[in-house]
C-alpha cells in the first residue's frame, strides 16, 4: 500500500504524518510540484493523496502554475472517494477545488496556539483527537469559505476555520498537526528570513513556546497523523 504525496514547496516534510504512515508499513510515493515534477491526472495505484503547505497562496497560478493540475487531482481522488489529507496550503487547494472560496492576505497566524474542535467536529474520528483543545502549530494568512458539503470541524481565535471534512475522507487542515518540534526547529532555522519579517523576536522566543506547547502539539499531531493513517 502507499500513498501519493504532492509538495507545493520546500521544506515541506510529512513529520509526523510520515511517521504514522511508517508505524502502518504505507509507502509514500512524493511529486516535487515545486520543483517542475509533473502532477498526475490520477493517483493510480496509491490509495490516498496528502497535498502539503507553501508560502504562495491557492491562487498563484501565475507563478505555481501546477496549482490548477492539483486541485484537479483532488476532485478526481474526491469523487473516487479515496482519503485525502490537505495542509496549509493543502486545505486551501481543497476548498479551491471543492467549490469553497479562498480569503488571502489576513493578518499572519504563526506559532503555537490553541485549536478547538466544533460541535461536529468533537464527534470526527480524526480532528475530534484534539479533543477539548489542544495547542497546535500554525504558520498562514490565508483562509477559506467552504464548500457547499463541508462539515466545519474546528477553529482557533483568530481562524474560524481551522479544519472541515467534504464527504467521509476529504480533510483539509489548516493547522500544522503535522509539524512536530523538530519540524519546527528545522523551520526556525531554513526559513529564518521569512520567519523575522512575520516574528522578528521568535528565535529569543523559541525555547519558552517549546517548553509551554511542543510536548501537548506533538501528542495531539500525532493522534490526528494516525487516525488518517487508518483510513487508508
Amino acid at each position: 500500500m502507499r500513498v501519493l504525496v504532492i509538495e507545493n514547496y520546500p521544506g515541506t516534510p510529512l513529520g509526523l504524518v510520515g511517521e504514522a504512515l511508517e508505524e502502518r508499513g504505507i509507502a509514500i510515493r512524493t511529486i516535487a510540484a515545486h520543483a517542475g515534477e509533473r502532477v498526475p491526472e490520477d493517483i493510480e495505484d496509491c490509495r490516498g493523496l496528502i497535498v502539503l503547505g507553501g508560502e504562495q497562496s491557492a491562487l498563484a497560478d501565475e507563478t505555481h502554475p501546477f496549482l490548477p493540475d492539483v486541485c484537479t487531482l483532488i476532485r478526481r481522488t474526491h469523487d473516487q472517494n479515496k482519503p485525502i489529507l490537505g495542509i496549509c496550503l493543502g486545505s486551501q487547494l481543497i476548498a479551491r477545488a471543492l467549490g469553497g472560496g479562498n480569503i488571502l492576505g489576513r493578518p499572519v497566524e504563526f506559532g503555537w496556539h490553541k485549536v478547538s474542535a466544533t460541535g461536529e467536529g468533537r464527534e470526527d474520528p480524526v480532528v475530534g483527537k484534539i479533543g477539548e483543545g489542544s495547542p497546535l502549530f500554525h504558520w498562514h494568512s490565508d483562509t477559506v469559505e467552504l464548500p457547499a458539503e463541508a462539515v466545519h470541524l474546528a477553529s482557533s481565535q483568530q481562524t474560524p476555520i481551522q479544519a472541515f471534512r467534504v464527504g467521509r475522507t476529504t480533510y483539509a487542515i489548516q493547522f500544522h498537526f503535522e509539524a512536530s518540534e523538530a519540524v519546527v526547529r528545522d523551520w526556525t532555522r531554513t526559513f529564518q528570513t521569512s520567519i523575522s519579517q512575520m516574528r522578528p523576536d521568535w528565535p529569543e522566543r523559541l525555547e519558552d513556546e517549546v517548553a509551554l506547547n511542543a510536548a501537548k502539539s506533538d501528542q495531539a499531531g500525532r493522534e490526528i497523523a494516525r487516525a488518517w493513517a487508518g483510513l487508508l
